[in-house]
């Protein structure tokens, strides 16, 4: 029997799970994504807490103007100036299932505009 979108993409995310994870000198930079809004946190699996965080309800971005794109690349660089404050630099990204295309890269490409690194 043939998987479902979502179970695919569930399936996909224990995968990457499993090998990625971060610490706090190199946190996961996770992404959720649902159909209108998107979330990015940098989260310290070790510890069990979320560094920094963004998404595209904060109020600074909430009332901007533009395609889910551009907001997706806005909250991308919001994080990655509160990751920059906070002395992290270097992150795992961690896509949360979703294919890499579309929002999830705007997001990602957004990021390392403002400095993050891979």
């Amino acid at each position: 029997m043939r998987l479902s979108k979502t179970q695919r993409k569930y399936r996909i995310r224990r995968r990457i799970r499993k090998v990625s994870s971060g610490t706090a000198a190199r946190p996961r930079l996770s992404v959720f994504r649902s159909n209108s809004e998107i979330y990015a946190q940098l989260i310290d699996d070790v510890n069990g807490t979320t560094l920094a965080s963004a998404s595209s309800r904060d109020k600074g971005i909430a009332g901007t103007k533009g395609s889910k794109s551009e907001m997706a690349a806005i909250v991308g660089k919001s994080v990655a100036e509160k990751a920059l404050k906070a002395g992290l630099e270097k992150v795992a990204f961690d896509r949360g299932g979703n294919l890499y295309h579309g929002r999830v890269k705007s997001l990602a490409e957004g990021a390392r505009e403002a400095g993050l690194k891979f």
